[in-house]
């Protein structure tokens, strides 16, 4: 069994949000070896432990208490929460933050051959979606009267299949779609990856672990942002190199370089180009 006192964090075993989630664990320095078939990993320089499960389950496990925390998209989550209290469910969790990985999109998507007057065009048609919850919400907010086919996978096919009139999928660059003979025409839901937490008591050390772990998420998140930059330089020689670039965030570090008879400035520029000139 597993030990409770240790903080439990559920992520994606395999697909789209499973390698971007390992990253953001590796560089937020939690040691753990993922790279196994096991579905349990125990952090070598902390006491977590990682779960390794499907998308769907893990906000599950969250709102019964299974885990502490989880890494999930917001569209799994969302129509888990629909679910739930469709069956007079009142789930509890906590969302911590937004992620910076994993954006994508839940729209509409009909046959190219087909005239798109807007979700008018769907009264009464039968829709294939993974997401039937997320999809009811959205046309019943519509007024439109519609039926849904519920499949787990390759629902890009089912209007060639005969299975249905359209589709509810998730879409990024729409490729798949274009493959099988579709087009979007509606987005319905925007999602991106996040971090949930439990609702309920959590011991103190637990706690602490996670404000810990919060603030270096902000950190990774904060330095993908960040731009670096390294020149051999002499003192003041950068405004007239860089003349778009604010000043240097933090402090500037010049030392002569012997090898080179240069000098070897650097800094941390926090904030892209903004095509001002430089101001003091």
């Amino acid at each position: 069994m597993l030990d409770n006192t240790r903080l439990r964090i559920a992520i994606q075993k395999s697909g789209r949000l499973s390698e971007d989630s390992r990253e953001l664990l590796s560089r937020c320095g939690i040691k753990v070896n993922l790279h196994t078939q096991r579905l349990i990993a125990l952090a070598e320089n902390m006491p977590i432990d990682i779960l390794r499960v499907r998308d769907d389950d893990i906000p599950g496990l969250v709102m019964d208490g299974v885990v502490d925390l989880g890494i999930i998209g917001e569209n799994v989550l969302e129509e888990e929460l629909l679910s739930r209290r469709a069956q007079g469910e009142d789930p509890r969790y906590f969302t911590l933050r937004r992620l910076d990985f994993g954006g994508c999109r839940l729209s509409l998507a009909t046959p190219v051959d087909e005239a798109w007057n807007g979700p008018a065009a769907l009264d009464g048609k039968r829709i294939a979606t993974s997401y039937p919850h997320l999809l009811k919400r959205y046309l019943d907010q519509k007024g439109i009267s519609f039926k849904s086919c519920l499949l787990n996978g390759s629902v890009e096919v089912a209007p060639r299949a005969g299975l249905a009139d359209a589709i509810c999928d998730l879409v990024s660059t729409g490729a798949t779609l274009e493959a099988n003979g579709l087009r979007e025409v509606e987005v319905i839901y925007r999602s991106k990856a996040c971090l949930i937490q439990r609702d309920g008591e959590m011991a103190d050390a637990k706690q602490q672990l996670i404000d810990r772990l919060l603030t270096r998420i902000q950190g990774v998140i904060q330095a993908r942002e960040s731009k670096y930059i390294m020149m051999h330089a002499r003192p003041n020689a950068w405004k007239k190199w860089l003349p778009c670039c604010r000043a240097p965030s933090g402090r500037l570090f010049c030392r002569w370089q012997a090898t080179s008879s240069a000098w070897l400035c650097t800094w941390s520029a926090a904030k892209p180009c903004s095509g001002r000139p430089w101001k003091n």
